[in-house]
């Protein structure tokens, strides 16, 4: 991991930039403490500069909690290098949802490729993060593709608890994953969420396999989470993470 750039935001959270061999993120930490913060893994839907405004507010938000929050880029997103297949897949489900056609087959194409670059990914990036003095243990995750939030929390200890927003779309495959996750999890759902089908969002809330898990459910659109769950957020991470 290597350090590119530093400033010191007005309420003292450090905001970091660095790069993870050819992968870009950013690290918030707050200010200055008496011991390490716990982490929390902050998912986004790839491009992290037009993504930046959102992501900053919500690691400024944990860091007042005492969390430290970081973020890398997905593949084939940002400035990282695209994919083909994956850049066919993505047009394929656009015009698939303006036409109102079948998406599954896309879905398919799209998201299990993205989850297996991206997984070992975010591995590598604890790694380097919990050796740093200022991180500690436990994980949290917070956001981004639940797909990828699903294989996360079956295949990385380290994350002791999850928060997921059940915005984006998932593979049927993923519902065998979801019945071996058994962390806490905080699920969100946006009712009338334009791309995102409510069923199957329900319907792998129940498969999930946690003796814990809480779904909240608001009304509005895809952009639409009231600003009150992330104070929610927080209360579910400082029953796990602290």
């Amino acid at each position: 991991m290597r350090f590119t750039a530093e400033q010191r935001l007005d309420d003292g959270v450090l905001e970091r930039e660095f790069t993870l061999g050819e992968i870009p993120g950013i690290l918030w930490t707050p200010g200055p403490a008496s011991e390490p913060a716990p982490l929390i893994l902050l998912g986004h839907p790839g491009g992290l500069r037009k993504m930046y405004p959102r992501l900053a507010a919500r690691a400024r938000h944990s860091a007042a909690e005492g969390y430290a929050a970081v973020t890398i880029e997905l593949p084939g997103s940002g400035d990282r290098p695209r994919s083909a297949a994956a850049e066919q897949a993505r047009a394929d489900l656009r015009r698939a949802l303006q036409s109102g056609e079948p998406v599954e087959e896309i879905v398919e194409r799209l998201i299990p490729p993205l989850v297996e670059k991206a997984v070992p990914e975010w591995q590598a990036a604890l790694d380097a993060l919990l050796a740093l003095p200022e991180i500690s243990g436990p994980v949290g995750l917070a956001g981004g593709v639940i797909a990828l939030g699903v294989r996360l929390a079956v295949v990385e200890p380290r994350i002791a608890a999850a928060l997921l927003f059940a915005g984006s779309f998932v593979p049927r495959g993923m519902f065998e994953e979801a019945r071996q996750v058994t962390i806490p999890l905080h699920v969100l759902l946006q009712w009338d969420d334009e791309g995102n089908d409510r069923q199957l969002a329900l319907d792998l809330f129940d498969a999930f396999g946690s003796k814990e898990k809480t779904l909240h459910a608001n009304m509005g659109g895809h952009t639409g989470v009231p600003q009150f769950e992330g104070d929610d957020g927080n209360r579910f991470f400082a029953r796990h993470l602290k």
